[in-house]
């Protein structure tokens, strides 16, 4: 789980800002938002960001991919360089170095990482853990003239002296230690609880645009218990949904369409080779059963609506983690959704997860009406400064001149006390016929 997520100089985020889960000393609804951790720590399940278009919510979800990603998929050759930008709208953060710090749980142990990189390399990373007390795991610097990494280890770390030179000799200049470890047959527990934790429990960013249909498919396929939760949520939702059904189906492929299939990247290596033996491409399809009057309908995903289809792919992904340590982040959450089923769903999740968060960005004012069952330590804003860099602040920031327990947030939000809203001029653009 993450206690702490700090950013530095990443995309529109210049001076560096903080998504904590730390519970503030209230304990409202405590059974349901407060997971209790090691050191008997109180994380929330939830975090919800609001903010104008364009104020860098979006940024915040991308900081935590992008750090995931450089985690878990090291580059193999030292002149590959990382995909992204530092704030660019001043002449001396365009040469500073991004820097994340992230504390989190991993199997029962609080880590502390910091990075510090530029597009090139990294420049240097460090690794705590508290057991209990702070200890380093490592310390890790680049020489950036000889392009070679050193890595020093803590006293405590148990690692032979063969297993931290590999380490260091697979640790490339653009790779974090642990994306070298990745690449290194060596054993130590506290890199791989860091490495399963990036890789296991920390979801990829989920888009209106992601595509989760295959994903769903594989997951829901053969675990029963799972599809028996998906439908849980689905018919609770009031979709008249009464059954799910995975077919898959072969059909005859031509030579010329193979050659077509093999010059994309749709498929494996593996799986061209068994559609180029087999001469059969595996189409597989999601069929939603409605019973209307005791008869039993199948649809096609694909002729749901857009609303049924966006609540499928994200009650799955609740199905999916159900029980699991997971942290699942959500863009733009309430898309092509009623605001009853926005809140439905939060809920559905408050509810029913033990040992998740969900972190999402949306622009639904309705839910800041819900104040019995929102904590005021769950929401966020994103805000523009006045040199267009991205300001992050939570409504426990607001004293009770602002906030009062008896306050509308909602309305707070609306005229403009919280900040985190578009500055609209008038409608009048002064557009003439003249020639």
């Amino acid at each position: 789980m993450i206690i702490n997520f700090s950013i530095k100089n990443y995309k529109s985020i210049k001076d560096e800002i903080t998504l904590s889960f730390e519970a503030s000393k209230s304990e409202d609804m405590e059974k349901h938002y407060v997971i209790h951790s090691v050191k008997k720590m109180r994380l929330l399940k939830l975090g919800i960001i609001y903010g104008a278009n364009a104020s860098g919510k979006t940024t915040v979800l991308e900081a935590l991919d992008f750090l995931k990603n450089i985690m878990i998929n090291p580059f193999h050759k030292k002149t590959s360089k990382f995909d992204f930008e530092p704030f660019l709208f001043d002449d001396v953060n365009r040469d500073e170095n991004t820097v994340f710090t992230l504390e989190f749980v991993s199997n029962r142990v609080k880590y502390l990482y910091n990075v510090q990189l530029n597009k090139k390399y990294i420049v240097r990373e460090s690794l705590y853990y508290y057991a209990p007390n702070k200890a380093l795991v490592f310390n890790r610097v680049t020489d950036p003239d000889k392009q070679l990494v050193d890595i020093e280890f803590g006293s405590k770390i148990d690692a032979t002296s063969e297993s931290r030179k590999a380490l260091t000799g697979n640790t490339l200049p653009n790779n974090t230690v642990i994306g070298g470890f990745l690449k290194t047959n060596m054993a130590l527990q506290e890199l791989h609880d860091v490495a399963s934790w990036f890789k296991s429990v920390l979801k990829p960013v989920i888009t209106p645009e992601t595509k989760l249909a295959v994903f769903l498919f594989k997951q829901f396929e053969e675990d029963r218990k799972k599809k028996e939760n998906l439908l849980a949520i689905l018919r609770k939702a009031d979709f008249g949904i009464s059954d799910i059904q995975y077919r898959k189906d072969q059909v005859d492929v031509s030579d010329k369409v193979i050659d077509a299939i093999g010059q994309t990247p749709l498929f494996p290596e593996s799986e061209m080779e068994r559609i180029k033996e087999s001469g059969k491409l595996q189409i597989r399809s999601t069929m939603m059963q409605h019973t209307v009057n005791s008869e039993n309908y199948l649809l096609p995903i694909e002729s749901e609506s857009a609303g049924t289809k966006r609540y499928y792919e994200l009650g799955g992904i609740l199905a999916a983690f159900l029980g699991e340590e997971t942290v699942v982040l959500i863009d733009e959450f309430e898309s092509s959704l009623h605001p009853d089923l926005v809140k439905h769903f939060l809920l559905t999740f408050l509810m029913n997860s033990t040992k998740s968060q969900l972190i999402v960005t949306t622009h639904m004012r309705e839910l800041l009406m819900e104040k019995e069952i929102l904590r005021n330590d769950v929401i966020w804003f994103t805000e523009k400064k006045e040199d267009d860099s991205t300001d992050l602040y939570n409504l426990t920031d607001f004293d009770s001149s602002v906030v009062r327990n008896t306050s509308s947030i909602f309305n707070a939000y609306k005229f403009g006390k919280l900040g985190a809203f578009p500055n609209l001029s008038d409608y009048y653009i002064g557009i003439t016929n003249e020639k």
